[in-house]
């Protein structure tokens, strides 16, 4: 039988990352039928989009957003700008501390332009605005019964986190996610190392073996768990001793896949916070994730936690019993 994660008394979940305004853009046929491989080293090329809207996004908003749902008060570390008003009353209302965020005054938060394919493809700008600044990083004996999570911003201020959590005893999972290619392969491995969880999609998982050179074994003897989502196809669970496969849930439509893989990373955390086994954490992440997928735009669904429940046990068949 699979044993459970350790019930650790959490005094605070911690999520560091990016705040944004998401400009999410649909395009009502596919990317590859308008793309020349033979001329892409001359890309010239205009979309005529199906859809538009704007919405409170960034990684750390998404994943706040989502834990809020899950009965949660997490803290957020990032840095807005002169815009946030809007971002911080939605944030108030549904119960998040907002208490370490930082306002610059002369910048605009951070916004991403992401238009998605009728393949789910996505092509992504993005500026980073206040996100470039420091956020109010705190320190302390607190730090030492949190559970974080190091989600993609400026890459500074990712490093910045993962030497706050070792230095303070915080066991924090590391989602270098889309800064993949700024981190340097050392801050990589740094990140990794003495991490609870690495997780990531299996095209950025490539990316990190490729960049650090290291094996899917030798990512092992750094972190305790590596968690590989790909998509529709579910997710990998690994330890040294493990590997479990983890049906995807069935979502209901396929609206908008943005914001799925932040939905995710929540479920995983409550699942961890709440002492699961790492099969149920897995589900139970599924399940959260094809919220978002149902919903266009990234936090704009909403579930109660009996409604999750019956959307468990539907999908899989046993009862969550959290």
């Amino acid at each position: 039988m699979e044993k459970r994660l350790k019930p650790e008394k959490y005094m605070r979940i911690i999520v560091s990352g990016s705040l944004a305004y998401d400009r999410i853009m649909d395009f009502p046929g596919k990317f590859g039928d308008h793309i020349l491989p033979e001329k892409i080293h001359d890309l010239n090329i205009c979309f005529t989009l199906e859809t538009f809207t704007e919405n409170f996004g960034g990684t750390a908003g998404n994943i706040a957003y989502n834990l809020a749902l899950l009965g949660e008060k997490p803290l957020v570390y990032a840095a807005a700008g002169n815009d946030f008003e809007p971002y911080r009353a939605w944030m108030a209302k549904h119960d998040i501390d907002i208490s370490a965020i930082r306002v610059i005054p002369g910048e605009k938060t951070a916004f991403c332009y992401i238009i998605t394919d009728k393949s789910d493809n996505q092509i992504t700008a993005f500026y980073p605005g206040a996100m470039k600044s420091s956020d109010n990083l705190a320190a302390g004996p607190a730090l030492q019964n949190a559970l974080a999570i190091v989600s993609p911003s400026y890459p500074e201020n990712m490093n910045r986190h993962v030497k706050n959590y070792k230095d303070n005893n915080a066991g924090y999972i590391y989602d270098p996610g889309q800064q993949i290619t700024s981190l340097a392969a050392e801050d990589i491995i740094n990140g990794i190392t003495g991490s609870r969880v690495l997780i990531c999609n299996d095209y950025e998982l490539s990316m990190v073996t490729d960049k650090t050179g290291m094996k899917e074994t030798d990512i092992l003897d750094k972190t305790g768990i590596l968690v590989t989502t790909m998509g529709s196809k579910g997710c990998t669970i690994k330890t040294k001793d493990t590997t479990l496969e983890i049906p995807p849930a069935k979502p209901e439509n396929d609206s908008d896949p943005t914001g799925a893989g932040d939905a995710f990373r929540a479920g995983l955390i409550k699942g961890i916070a709440s002492g699961l086994t790492l099969d149920i954490a897995g589900k139970l992440a599924s399940i959260v994730a094809v919220y978002t997928v149902e919903k266009y735009g990234t936090q704009t669904h909403s579930f109660t936690m009996d409604e999750l429940r019956q959307r468990y046990e539907q999908n899989y068949h046993q009862k969550l019993l959290i």
